[in-house]
């Protein structure tokens, strides 16, 4: 009975959150004046799943026991700290990788500029993201484990649902300028590569947060994301030769996404490990 009710409660959520976005794009083909990353219907989007989330858990029958609000940190200081470090070590190799074969121009590099807006980046995104990981890692992914599907049906519907939610931002709120400067190619094959790059993050994402059982290393793990390789790329900080973005782009670049997916598979031999050990 209580798995019918998750079931239950994790379609609503899905399809809450599948169909938000477009009815965002709609209000603001109604709303006069309603531009991109500012629009009445992008806040729609953004704030819809969390709303849906705190009826759920509160009104739905799922609870908060599982949300991982508390911070666990007897014990998890090492994930903390590798989650701290994923994203800058993945890019550091991209980054080396780049300048190797010649592929990557660091000429436009300002390190006082870069480290400074960085900073302010992060701390913003550690509450930006609070309100999305209690979303995707504190709900869904929450939700589907209490199901205990393999981990692989895990891993494809919270990174599915995560990336699809995003498809209208790259085809509607997101500048064409900002989806030039990451990869110059139209919107909908921008959104597929994007959507196949969150799928590739998931299995990180998900791994922190079940061994750990908190949000808060992958809270980090979010904003050190958003605010170095975003930063890094989108202002321009580093310039990639033309048809070498699909290689080499921290943000989507198959040698970063192979390396993130390793990551993701060594984390969870060692979520496993950890759980054979107490048992």
């Amino acid at each position: 009975m209580k798995h019918a009710k998750t079931i239950r409660n994790l379609i609503i959520f899905g399809l809450i959150a599948l169909s938000i976005g477009w009815a965002g794009v709609g209000i603001d083909r109604i709303v006069p004046e309603q531009e991109g990353e500012e629009s009445l219907g992008m806040a729609i989007w953004l704030i819809t799943p969390l709303i849906a989330v705190v009826v759920l858990r509160t009104f739905g029958g799922d609870g908060w026991k599982d949300a991982g609000l508390k911070p666990n940190f007897k014990n998890n200081y090492r994930w903390y700290g590798i989650a701290l470090l994923i994203f800058p070590f993945v890019t550091s190799i991209t980054l080396i990788v780049g300048k190797l074969t010649g592929w990557t121009d660091f000429s436009a590099f300002e390190v006082k500029d870069y480290f400074s807006v960085l900073l302010g980046l992060f701390l913003v995104n550690i509450i930006k993201n609070f309100f999305e990981e209690t979303v995707w890692r504190g709900y869904l992914t929450a939700r589907l484990i209490y199901l205990r599907p393999n981990d692989l049906t895990i891993y494809l519907i919270a990174g599915l649902v995560w990336g699809l939610w995003h498809a209208p931002y790259y085809l509607h709120f997101l500048p064409d300028e900002s989806i030039n400067a990451v990869l110059p190619v139209n919107r909908y094959l921008f959104t597929i590569i994007a959507v196949l790059n969150m799928l590739v993050w998931t299995v990180m994402f998900t791994e922190i947060f079940r061994i750990t059982q908190s949000i808060w290393p992958v809270i980090l793990l979010h904003a050190v994301e958003d605010a170095l390789i975003n930063h890094l790329v989108i202002d321009g900080h580093i310039q990639i030769a033309s048809q070498k973005e699909i290689w080499i782009s921290p943000i989507i670049g198959i040698l970063p996404a192979a390396l993130y997916l390793f990551i993701g598979l060594w984390l969870r031999k060692q979520r496993l490990k950890i759980a054979s050990t107490h048992h």
